[in-house]
């Protein structure tokens, strides 16, 4: 089992930015994949970026590219993604999630394309609240 632990969020003005922080249980090595999400009262979970592989390469979400970077501490075994120029409707609570590893070429196409449901496991989120 893969336990995650968000930090980060807040409350900031429009065009502010905020760094938020993922740390996963045990090493780097037993994940494959680590990715961010965030979702919106009566909204779906929405992906935002991901890292995959030992590479690892990199993906993000055609709406945050640019003002989001994903990165990883590996002697920390933590994930961040810096956003930067936050905007309200960047409010939202985000997740980090994990995938321990891939069976098949169908959940790599999944996990690369964001969807939510290539991954095991999640943490609790942080909130990210963003005012004008």
């Amino acid at each position: 089992q893969v336990q995650l632990v968000e930090s980060g969020g807040g409350l900031v003005q429009t065009g502010g930015s905020l760094r938020l922080s993922c740390a996963a249980s045990g090493s780097f090595l037993s994940i494959y994949s680590m990715g961010w999400f965030r979702q919106t009262p009566g909204k779906e979970r929405e992906f935002v970026a991901s890292l995959i592989g030992s590479g690892p390469s990199t993906y993000y979400a055609d709406n945050v590219m640019g003002r989001f970077n994903i990165t990883r501490d590996i002697a920390k075994n933590t994930v961040f993604v810096q956003i930067d120029n936050l905007t309200p409707e960047d409010t939202a609570v985000y997740y980090c999630a994990a995938d321990r590893d891939v069976s098949s070429q169908a959940i790599l196409s999944r996990l690369r394309i964001g969807a939510s449901d290539a991954y095991d496991y999640w943490g609790q989120g942080t909130q990210v609240t963003v005012s004008s």
